[in-house]
């Protein structure tokens, strides 16, 4: 069978691009994107409105290699643009719309973005980004429908265009540029602190065609799915749904902000059936809201693992909470805690308890360990034995942009070295325990926060926690609490009653030695609690002995 080798005909370019001309037909008259009360469009109609903002973008100037980048909340242009850039050739940038001015510029620069959609809200930032540029992009104003009560640009003058003019002036006919490879890219996606030295992560049309297709099959996401935006699609391409729910003709319900009466709003609305979101995003939706839904709400999350305590709430609300753990190098969702049916059998507590785990690679992935630093070999399946986890597969990164030493050293001898701290339980499922930056070495002995944390987290007054190092002029450094109250308590816990809750439940060189409360924990845009913030405030308390003195 020597003679049997790839052709044209077997192997043309895998691109997630193909899903929108399939659900153009397939549902062309199911809804594809809802948004307030007057924007709804069918999936023939965003097809038709994705080839005109391509054709568009190609009639200008940009094509191949060249990098659009968009700075929007979860608008229907958002989704309709994870679509239309890459449909021209150009590679798409998706900007966190929380960064500031000087950051957003270093991005721009870093990327060479030749073109900038920027959200009718985000037009002041854009320009005082684009104006500390030498070679600024092109500006096009996304000022859709209903989108203009609050928002004041303040100086038109410096859009070349907007995007209704891209959509108005495109071509129907305009046959979209398909990759001349399927390892083309066709993302670069910014990871979180940027401003020294960018981090930008390159993905090919391969690699996101197969995690938008695994995602659905880990996740048994059905036809006409009804999706509801909570997750940033700035943050990882949205783990790749925009594509995947292309796949399966769903709706895409578009938000522009995290509000929990809102969502509760929506979901009983439009029926959504499944959503993603941070750990917090699940606290904050289950924290207040007492009154069941009316209908399951399927809700994947990964990140830190969801409290024992937030998980049972919210499943008792009717959610469906599935956990997984992905990184922007990896485009999703690449491990998950696939379910046993043996485990429902199990008290609600033990299996929350479970669904705390990450889980296994999910079925489109090749594989997961976890290694010891020192010598690279695999660590006892014990769920004790600590160790840095890699893993290898098709939706790999190709790498960082510009990087060669940062590729280098994350992609090397075969696997993708995280950076994330793990165990692997004997069952063969992994668990997070620390970025291994985040643990926590008291007098020779590891501290994993995240452990610390889900103990804070049972506490009744409890409603946020996160634990981080702090200098210790005898230990080196020892846990620090930072804690936020749930709302109407009658009486708040001291410093000391946390202290002492949690000696009960964990060893003593666990226990935090400072417990500071805050009305609210910081959050990044992506809902997560940013660990180098309270590090600094840590740090800037001083050494916990001295401060006892």
């Amino acid at each position: 069978m020597e003679e049997l080798k790839p052709s044209a005909a077997n192997s043309p370019p895998l691109t997630p691009l193909s899903f929108l001309e399939r659900a153009s037909t397939v549902y062309g008259d199911c809804t594809s994107i809802v948004y307030g009360a007057s924007t709804a469009h069918t999936w023939r109609e965003t097809n038709l409105r994705c080839l005109r903002v391509a054709s568009s973008l190609s009639s200008i100037g940009i094509g191949r290699s060249d990098v659009v980048s968009v700075l929007s909340a979860n608008t229907p242009a958002m989704c309709e643009l994870q679509f239309a850039v890459p449909m021209s050739g150009a590679i798409l940038n998706n900007v966190n719309t929380r960064l500031d001015a000087a950051t957003v510029s270093v991005l721009l620069r870093h990327c060479e973005s030749k073109l900038l959609f920027v959200d009718v809200f985000c037009s002041d930032l854009a320009v005082e980004a684009v104006s500390k540029l030498d070679k600024p992009p092109i500006l096009v104003l996304i000022d859709e429908e209903g989108e203009e009560e609050g928002a004041d640009v303040a100086d038109r003058s410096k859009f070349s265009y907007s995007y209704n003019d891209l959509i108005e002036r495109g071509d129907l006919g305009f046959n979209w540029i398909r990759p001349e490879s399927e390892w083309d890219p066709i993302v670069i996606n910014y990871t979180s602190g940027t401003t020294s030295s960018p981090k930008g992560v390159v993905h090919s049309h391969r690699g996101i065609f197969v995690m938008a297709l695994d995602s659905l099959i880990d996740w048994t996401v059905p036809k006409n799915p009804v999706y509801l935006w909570t997750l940033p699609i700035f943050h990882a391409n949205g783990w790749c749904y925009p594509w995947g729910i292309a796949a399966v003709g769903g709706t895409n319900v578009c938000l522009r902000k995290i509000q929990a009466p809102l969502i509760h709003r929506l979901i009983r609305d439009h029926g959504v059936t499944h959503m993603c979101g941070a750990p917090v995003v699940l606290n904050m939706l289950t924290a207040t809201h007492e009154e069941p839904l009316k209908n399951p709400v399927n809700f994947l999350t990964a990140g830190s693992p969801p409290p024992v305590t937030v998980l049972l709430r919210a499943e008792s609300l009717g959610f469906v909470v599935s956990h997984g753990y992905g990184l922007t190098e990896t485009a999703g969702v690449v491990v998950s805690c696939a379910w046993k049916p043996q485990w429902n059998r199990l008290p609600a507590r033990d299996q929350a308890s479970l669904k705390g785990r990450q889980g296994v690679r999910t079925v489109g992935f090749t594989d997961i360990d976890v290694v010891d630093p020192g010598s690279g070999r695999s660590v006892e399946r014990d769920g004790a034995t600590m160790g840095e986890i890699v893993m290898r597969g098709s939706s790999i990164m190709l790498g960082y942009l510009k990087d060669p030493v940062g590729t280098r050293k994350a992609l090397k001898n075969g696997w993708f070295f995280t950076g994330d701290v793990g165990v692997l339980h004997g069952d063969g499922y992994l668990e997070i325990k620390d970025r291994s930056k985040d643990v926590i070495i008291t007098g020779g002995e590891n501290v994993s926060s995240v452990e610390v944390e889900a103990v804070l987290y049972t506490h009744p007054a409890v409603n946020e926690a996160a634990v981080v190092a702090r200098p210790d002029e005898h230990w080196g450094e020892t846990p620090c609490a930072f804690v936020s109250l749930k709302p109407g308590l009658t009486r708040k816990p001291t410093e000391k009653e946390v202290i002492e809750y949690c000696r009960k439940k964990m060893p003593r060189y666990m226990v935090p030695k400072t417990v500071k409360f805050l009305d609210e924990l910081p959050k990044t845009s992506t809902g997560k609690i940013p660990k180098f913030v309270l590090k600094e405030m840590a740090s800037k308390m001083g050494s916990t002995r001295l401060s006892r003195l």
